[in-house]
C-alpha cells in the first residue's frame, strides 16, 4: 500500500479510502489514521481479518460484536479448536465432527452423534452464514455465536466436559494452544470467553452468496437459472408463500414458528418454549437459512425429511394440525410441477465463499 498512500494524487487516495472501507465495516479496532493531502484515511492493522462479503449478502447485517472484532489471529485459533477432537472429554468429538466442510457444515444425519456415540435430539444445523444470525440454535437459546461456540463443550452428550473450568484446564495442557491464545487475546491466562470468541470468529467467516440465484435476482444474469428456477421464484413469492418466513439476506425472519414437526402421536420437542416459557412457543423453532440448502438435507429440526421435495410436501398440506400451529402454514395446493419448481428455486441458493474452509494439517502440540 506505500506507493498508493504516499502519492499525491487524490484520485488514488480516495480507491484507497474506498477499499480499505470494505475491510473496516466488518468491525476491527486495530486502525491507523494517516492524513494525507487534506483527507484521512483510516487503514487496518495487519491483524485485521480480510472478510469479503459475496454477492446477495447485506454487510450491514453481518453481527460482529464491538468486544470481538475480526482478527486474523483469532480466526486461525478458532480454526484449529473448531476441528480439534481434544476439545471433547474422551478426544473424539470436534466440532466439525456435527459441522463437517464436505456436507456444508452439516453432518447428513437426522440427529447428531456426541461422546461415547450418544445422539441428541435435534439434527446439526450448518454453521454457514452465522453472521447473519444473532440468536443460535434451533431454540434460540445462546444470544450470540460466541455463547453458541461453547455451549456444546459441557453438554453431556455433545462434547462431554464437566464445565467450564475443565475446557480451559484441557488446553492449559497444550503449550501450542498457550502461545495461540496469548497472540490472539494479549492476556496471560486462558478464558472460556476467549475459546468462544475464537471459535465464532471462524465461524464468522463461513459464508455462502453469490449464487446462481443472486446472479440471476441481483445482476439480472438471464441464464444464471433455470427456466424451472424462474418458475420457483415466482412461486416462492406468491402462491407458496415461503418468503412469509424466508426472506432477506440471509432468507429467514430469525423467529421461532411452529409449522407441525412432530405432532403425530409423538413425544412433543417444545422448542422455543424452553427458553422463552411462553405457551406460543410450545413446538416453535427457528427459522433455517436456506442458503446451501440443497447441500444440507436431511432438513426441520428432527431431521426427518430427507429431501427438499418431502419438504414442499409438508408445507403443501398445511403442516400437522396443533394448537400451537403457525398462522401462516397453510394448505397450498400446488401441483407436482409446481413442486418440482420451487425445488430447482431452492437448488440455485447453492452459493460460494465457505469453500476455503478444511481441515488444518496440523494441530498445535
Amino acid at each position: 500500500w506505500s506507493s498508493d498512500v504516499f502519492s499525491s494524487d487524490l484520485d488514488k487516495q480516495m480507491k484507497l479510502f474506498k477499499r480499505v472501507g470494505k475491510i473496516f465495516t466488518i468491525g476491527s479496532v486495530f486502525l491507523l489514521t494517516v492524513a494525507l493531502a487534506g483527507v484521512t484515511v483510516t487503514l487496518a492493522s495487519e491483524k485485521e481479518y480480510d472478510l469479503e462479503i459475496p454477492l446477495g449478502l447485506d454487510e450491514d447485517l453481518f453481527h460482529v460484536p464491538q468486544d470481538n472484532p475480526l482478527t486474523n489471529e483469532k480466526v486461525e485459533l478458532g480454526h484449529l479448536l473448531y476441528f480439534d477432537k481434544r476439545l471433547s472429554k474422551n478426544g473424539t468429538i470436534a466440532c466439525a465432527t456435527c459441522h463437517m466442510p464436505a456436507l456444508a457444515f452439516t453432518d447428513g444425519q437426522p440427529v447428531s452423534t456426541g461422546v461415547h456415540r450418544q445422539q441428541g435430539g435435534r439434527s446439526a444445523p450448518t454453521s454457514i452464514n452465522r453472521g447473519f444470525s444473532k440468536a443460535q440454535f434451533w431454540d434460540g437459546r445462546a444470544a450470540t455465536l460466541e455463547d453458541q461456540s461453547v455451549g456444546p463443550l459441557t453438554n453431556p452428550v455433545e462434547h462431554g466436559f464437566v464445565n467450564n473450568d475443565e475446557v480451559v484446564s484441557t488446553l492449559n495442557k497444550i503449550a501450542g494452544y498457550k502461545k495461540l491464545f496469548k497472540e490472539a487475546f494479549e492476556e496471560k491466562s486462558i478464558t472460556i470467553q476467549q475459546v468462544g470468541k475464537a471459535i465464532a470468529s471462524f465461524q464468522r467467516t463461513l459464508i455462502s452468496g453469490n449464487s446462481p440465484f443472486d446472479k440471476f435476482d441481483w445482476d439480472g444474469d438471464e441464464k444464471a437459472i433455470s427456466e424451472a428456477a424462474k418458475r420457483g421464484k415466482k412461486l416462492f413469492f406468491g402462491k407458496a408463500r415461503c418468503n412469509l418466513c424466508h426472506f432477506g439476506t440471509n432468507f429467514s425472519d430469525e423467529k421461532f414458528h411452529n409449522i407441525g414437526i412432530g405432532w403425530e402421536g409423538e413425544a412433543v420437542d417444545v422448542g422455543r418454549y424452553h427458553v422463552s416459557h411462553d405457551k406460543k412457543d410450545i413446538g416453535a423453532f427457528k427459522t433455517p437459512t436456506l442458503r446451501e440448502i440443497f447441500r444440507t438435507a436431511p432438513y426441520m429440526h428432527d431431521g426427518r425429511f430427507v429431501t427438499l421435495k418431502q419438504v414442499v410436501d409438508h408445507y403443501n398440506q398445511g403442516g400437522v394440525k396443533n394448537p400451537f400451529l403457525d398462522n401462516q402454514v397453510i394448505p397450498l395446493n400446488l401441483t407436482e410441477s409446481e413442486k418440482q419448481d420451487l425445488v430447482e428455486m431452492l437448488r440455485a441458493l447453492n452459493g460460494e465463499g465457505w469453500q476455503h474452509a478444511v481441515s488444518p494439517l496440523s494441530f498445535p502440540e
